[in-house]
């Protein structure tokens, strides 16, 4: 029983790497972006970089006397993926 739970540790423990591979290839070829820390696990979508509207930019400023960036639709109108995994702490010191 020992030599087949070490082949198992031995194959998972080569897997994982392999995966994390896998899945950065598979986030980059899409177009999304990855963020990951010890409260959240963030997907979110970024320009295509040949995209002919906005030529990977992600938008354009709109004229007038307050310009604004109008975002372009090739990420802006696509879904955010979020996993919340733990709370974020309040501070340690008083207010005032």
């Amino acid at each position: 029983m020992t030599a087949r739970r070490l082949r198992t540790t031995l194959l998972l423990a080569a897997a994982i790497p392999l995966a994390a591979v896998t899945a950065a290839a598979a986030l980059k070829a899409s177009h999304l972006a990855l963020y990951a820390d010890r409260h959240r696990i963030e997907i979110t979508a970024r320009p295509r970089p040949n995209c002919p509207r906005c030529q990977g930019e992600g938008g354009w400023w709109t004229g007038g006397a307050f310009p604004e960036m109008e975002a372009c639709g090739c990420w802006a109108h696509r879904r955010e993926l979020r996993l919340k995994l733990l709370p974020v702490s309040a501070w340690d010191e008083p207010p005032f």
